[in-house]
């Protein structure tokens, strides 16, 4: 087939890529580079069935002759990090709408002239917002905090990807999978937009302080990009998937304080722990969720979906692919 990936230079994506090719698909990948990198695909620079378009996807020429030669769509562009939502709110509002605007009208187009072409979205746990539940499911509701607290632009916004998603499924049968993705972490996810395992992992290779937010007691599940791509392109090769949502992630709950102790023990470290606030790591409006745990169930109903990586085993492999790019 020919897969068209967006955000295909990103953390998963680039992982998404390699299993396509593997595959024997051919591939093409639009990424503008914003915070994906050219490097995380620089191992297929001269494979035949690759294909890079650098550009955002704001243009609807380029989206309709993107689509036209797909077979199927892997929707990842979007919005990246904490550290970037919070401080660039309108970049991340369009960044995460308009695209997936211009993707579905396409799709929806040639749907109802006969072409169906499955689509992935990619959504986050962030639509759940601050919901006071303990074990997040599909179904709950969506439970934002202010407007003047700019992190909730980025569930907010995808939130809206998701509606007209299912929009598009409810009013034309379009074949559609929403995927939630908690915490997704593995080589090549960069810690310069504020994600935690890498920014942790590189400063125990460096013998400095772990930088841990708050009081540490913030609960978070893990799960290792190779799990979540398995998910992924198993839901979208079962039909019967189609039209959903679903979480993909890991369900065993891990403090971020335990994650960088962990983290310290693995790497054999002799880094502190230091403790930031919030307004220092970001801005005075910052909110945070105490507790992220997806329910699973759904996901395990249609896939027999069951992450095979536990934490100490990623953290591992984590490690392993920095001692490889930026040696101790």
């Amino acid at each position: 087939m020919n897969i068209l990936v967006t955000g295909g230079s990103g953390f998963i994506g680039s992982h998404l890529t390699d299993r396509f090719l593997a595959d024997g698909h051919s591939v093409t990948v639009v990424d503008d580079l914003s915070t994906g990198s050219r490097k995380n695909l620089s191992h297929h620079s001269s494979h035949p069935g690759l294909k890079f378009v650098q550009s955002d996807l704001g243009d609807p020429e380029l989206v309709n002759h993107l689509c036209n030669s797909a077979d199927m769509v892997y929707h990842l562009a979007a919005a990246v990090g904490v550290a970037l939502i919070a401080k660039y709110p309108i970049q991340t509002i369009h960044r995460n709408i308009y695209p997936t605007q211009l993707l579905l009208d396409e799709l929806r187009g040639q749907h109802l002239s006969g072409r169906s072409v499955p689509m992935f979205l990619a959504s986050t746990s962030e639509v759940y917002g601050k919901n006071p539940k303990s074990i997040w499911c599909e179904s709950d509701d969506l439970v934002f905090g202010a407007t003047t607290k700019p992190r909730w632009s980025y569930g907010a916004s995808k939130a809206i990807d998701e509606f007209l998603a299912l929009a598009c499924v409810r009013e034309c049968q379009m074949p559609i999978v929403i995927g939630r993705f908690f915490n997704v972490v593995g080589p090549r996810q960069t810690g310069a937009y504020g994600m935690v395992l890498p920014r942790f992992v590189t400063a125990a290779m460096q013998h400095q302080p772990l930088i841990v937010h708050d009081d540490g007691k913030q609960e978070r599940c893990f799960a290792h990009v190779s799990d979540v791509v398995n998910a992924v392109t198993t839901l979208m090769n079962t039909p019967d998937s189609f039209g959903r949502i679903y979480n993909i992630g890991s369900d065993q709950p891990v403090s971020i304080l335990e994650m960088a102790q962990r983290v310290i023990a693995v790497v054999g470290s002799e880094s502190k722990i230091v403790f930031q606030s919030y307004a220092d790591a970001y801005d005075q409006d910052f909110e945070d969720i105490r507790r992220r745990v997806p329910d699973l169930t759904r996901i395990r109903e249609a896939i027999s979906y069951a992450p095979k990586l536990g934490l100490d085993a990623i953290i591992t492999d984590v490690w392993r692919s920095l001692r490889e790019t930026q040696p101790a």
